[in-house]
């Protein structure tokens, strides 16, 4: 038989109730509460940078292992690293992985879309999870930001340094740098963009970026999905702006302050950053680097060579 409440005291019940879930939210919120303008808050998977930009990341493996920094290529997110991630917090270190301001789940801000504030927003998270003896590595548009970093930032907090299919020295075509790409080719990724940014991702990511358009490549229809997911995640503005980012800034200044060991892997047969132009381009730089190149592998070998790959890296982190 069902107890009847009479009305008074189920108005009590419920406002206590209200009153503890209140309690309970507040004290799990208290550590995001904003701080004074111009500091550097963190949350257990946020930090809020100087100029209010949050930045998500992810903090895996144990706690006293070497920390390895792995960034993310455009337009994509932290979780394009997922398998490397998993593989090397299984092997004992501790891997951070962030979205970049304007991608995945950090802030989305009409300005500062650019390397400069990129390698910022690195070093702010850094400091914030006070990481020392860091193995720094970046794949493609976070090759950039990783090599920007060490330009802007130096190598006190950093071990080891990787650039993986990543867009140094320079992308763009110019008097001093005949084998880039030319502005159309960018010029191009633009307007696709403006013009019907879902069927951009979904045509780079069938094709170009893993070699599925090569004769006898077999896709993988969940590696194109979460690519396209990961891309439209981001912002319209905040993505448009960072092709400009990726494509035009010339890191071969940063890349002559590269003084710590340095791991280069690049497919000879990426068709998104041409390996002539950049991992070459970038082993010939950064003296004492080395340089792996993965024969018939595209962009994206992070996942269609993914066993060489987490055991080369493995191999470079112990080492």
């Amino acid at each position: 038989m069902t107890e009847q409440i009479n009305p008074s005291r189920r108005n009590a019940m419920v406002g206590s109730a209200v009153a503890a879930a209140a309690t309970a939210l507040a004290a799990v919120g208290s550590e995001a509460v904003a701080a004074p303008a111009g500091k550097v808050t963190r949350t257990v998977a946020t930090i809020t940078t100087r100029d209010g930009v949050e930045i998500y990341y992810k903090d895996w493996g144990p706690r006293n292992g070497q920390p390895v920094i792995l960034s993310h290529g455009w337009p994509l997110s932290s979780d394009s690293w997922e398998s490397a991630a998993f593989f090397l917090a299984n092997n004992g270190f501790r891997v951070i992985t962030h979205d970049r301001r304007g991608h995945g789940r950090s802030s989305q801000p009409w300005e500062g879309n650019d390397m400069d504030h990129y390698a910022d927003d690195l070093a702010q998270l850094i400091e914030a999870l006070d990481l020392k003896n860091i193995i720094l590595a970046g794949f493609s548009t976070g090759g950039g930001e990783v090599a920007r970093y060490v330009g802007r930032h130096g190598t006190k907090r950093i071990a080891k340094l990787g650039l993986i299919s990543s867009v140094p020295p320079l992308m763009l075509k110019t008097d001093t740098n005949p084998d880039g790409l030319p502005i159309e080719v960018f010029d191009g990724i633009r307007q696709g963009q403006i013009n019907n940014r879902g069927q951009l991702y979904l045509d780079i990511a069938s094709g170009p970026f893993y070699n599925y358009n090569r004769p006898g490549a077999k896709p993988s229809q969940g590696i194109i999905q979460a690519w396209y997911a990961q891309g439209m995640q981001g912002g319209f503005k905040n993505t448009y702006d960072s092709i400009k980012a990726f494509s035009e800034t010339d890191f071969r200044d940063d890349l002559k302050k590269f003084d710590k060991p340095t791991l280069i892997i690049h497919g000879d047969d990426d068709q998104i950053v041409p390996i002539k132009a950049a991992g070459i381009a970038s082993a010939r730089i950064v003296k004492g680097s080395k340089l792996l190149v993965y024969p018939g592998a595209p962009h994206g070998l992070t996942d269609t060579h993914k066993e060489k790959f987490n055991n080369d890296f493995l191999a470079f982190a112990k080492s």
